[in-house]
């Protein structure tokens, strides 16, 4: 069995044709969402969860194609567009009562978060985004040798086959190299966390890379879009990033901002697992960003 977040309840809800959501529910108040990275599940937020539950009723699912989630089967290349997870997520939070509600999503989860934000902007009370870079902007800021930090990307892109052949080969050791490389603490995954990530993205090889491909094909397309038309983040958002602008040679605030007029952009210390790593730190900054 997977660990689980102590004092939430486990609920499975269907969102959006047929596929089914486990999602962590806990304490009362208003509400939050919480959307996990790669290659995570929804516990990467346990510490933070248990935080906001003091005061605020906190849903932190797994996303579709990840952790005890439904992992359908990408037919059309839409399965896995953040279009369709964000509408999943605003599905699965109306579903449990709540029309109206702040997001935060790191990695992965904050790609579906901005989505969600610039399609159902009446949903979407706060927007906090953790580590990321919208997808449109990532590929415009890899250049040359620096590139090769995100070899994955490249990787995953890759049309069905070939990716999902060699990853599920040896799934342990893709995916533990990303929970090694970029965790500045490794103290903050503990064996039994690291096992039940590998063991989770073990089981869902061909809907993980199907999310990643979708984020080389339809989401650059929808981002794509939304630039030209000039759609923009409406609600408060607060972005929380390593330095991967100064890494990168890019102006990360701006090309936040270009999305976001009003935002709240920190820089942090602590590696990209950062709600493991710092919690305190993105309690303080989601508390903050819901006064706002």
């Amino acid at each position: 069995m997977q660990p689980r977040i102590k004092g939430f309840d486990y609920q499975r809800v269907t969102v959006a044709d047929g596929v089914t959501l486990t999602a962590a529910v806990g304490g009362s108040g208003p509400p939050i969402v919480l959307l996990h990275g790669f290659p995570q599940t929804h516990l990467m937020w346990r510490h933070v969860a248990a935080d906001l539950a003091a005061d605020h009723t906190v849903i932190c699912p797994d996303l579709r194609g990840y952790g005890d989630s439904d992992k359908p089967v990408d037919d059309d290349g839409t399965a896995y567009a953040k279009r369709t997870m964000a509408a999943d997520v605003v599905a699965l939070a109306g579903a449990l009562g709540h029309g109206r509600f702040a997001l935060a999503g790191h990695d992965r989860g904050a790609l579906v978060a901005f989505r969600a934000g610039l399609d159902h902007p009446e949903a979407i009370s706060q927007l906090a985004l953790l580590d990321v870079v919208p997808t449109l902007d990532t590929w415009d800021v890899l250049h040359g040798v620096s590139a090769a930090v995100a070899f994955h990307l490249y990787l995953m892109a890759q049309p069905p086959g070939l990716p999902e052949e060699l990853i599920g080969a040896s799934s342990d050791a893709f995916f533990g190299h990303f929970l090694d490389v970029w965790t500045r603490d490794p103290d903050a995954l503990p064996a039994e966390v690291r096992a039940a990530y590998l063991r989770a993205s073990r089981d869902a090889v061909t809907s993980i890379v199907a999310d990643y491909r979708a984020s080389a094909g339809i989401d650059v397309v929808h981002d794509t879009a939304d630039r030209a038309a000039g759609n923009l983040l409406r609600m408060p958002v607060t972005v929380l990033q390593q330095d991967w602008g100064a890494a990168l040679g890019y102006d990360a605030a701006g090309v936040w901002r270009a999305w976001a007029p009003d935002l709240e952009h920190q820089t942090v210390s602590c590696g990209h697992f950062m709600a493991e790593e710092a919690p305190a730190v993105v309690v303080r900054a989601l508390r903050d960003l819901l006064l706002r």
